[in-house]
């Protein structure tokens, strides 16, 4: 792990951008501004290396944008190989796989992340919601507990791991947390409608 990083490190550190790159860049962000975005992608390509982990991930977004989303995962791709620690780059990839329906990839993409960087919210708050779908509700939990325990006062947190407890026949546990749910966002209806079941 520590040699990888330090291999990662290298790599970002002998990457040299030149004075091109950083026109067509310039260039590029100002063509997306507006909203032209096939020839945001074109300036990019114009002088493409497969090598620049920069480039992958411009020209993974700005398919994105065009609603090329396979094209758009491909590039994503080749970012993340190029820079495997990169988080920005899987949730990057998240956004066109979930457009395509292809939640198997989603979920390890989600997974890879969590791998990196455990305690990331949104990564753990996305799996817990996959798990929740499927009806897995002790993995569920274990995700949107640590949400909750994170941020114990943010409304889909607690109200997703009030269900999910709820699910689980925790309903004391249940009743904490809808009431909570309650005290930051009063007469919600799922909060509501939690808290009736248990009664």
């Amino acid at each position: 792990m520590i040699l990888l990083a330090i291999t990662a490190m290298m790599q970002f550190a002998s990457a040299q951008v030149s004075q091109s790159q950083m026109v067509a860049f310039s260039s590029s962000y100002k063509l997306e501004k507006a909203a032209k975005y096939v020839d945001a992608i074109n300036v990019i390509k114009a002088i493409y290396d497969e090598n620049s982990y920069e480039m992958n991930l411009r020209l993974g977004w700005l398919n994105y944008l065009v609603a090329q989303q396979t094209t758009s995962m491909s590039y994503y791709e080749k970012a993340i190989k190029l820079n495997q620690f990169s988080i920005e780059a899987k949730f990057g990839y998240i956004m066109p796989a979930s457009l395509v329906g292809n939640w198997e990839l989603v979920k390890e993409q989600y997974l890879e992340i969590l791998k990196i960087d455990p305690q990331n919210t949104k990564a753990n708050y996305n799996v817990g919601l996959i798990y929740y779908n499927k009806k897995e509700y002790a993995v569920a939990y274990k995700h949107f507990e640590k949400c909750a325990n994170l941020y114990p006062f943010d409304y889909d947190s607690m109200l997703m791991f009030a269900w999910t407890s709820y699910f689980m026949g925790k309903t004391r546990e249940a009743k904490i947390l809808f009431s909570k749910v309650l005290l930051i966002s009063p007469n919600d209806k799922s909060a509501t409608e939690g808290m009736a079941l248990i009664k």
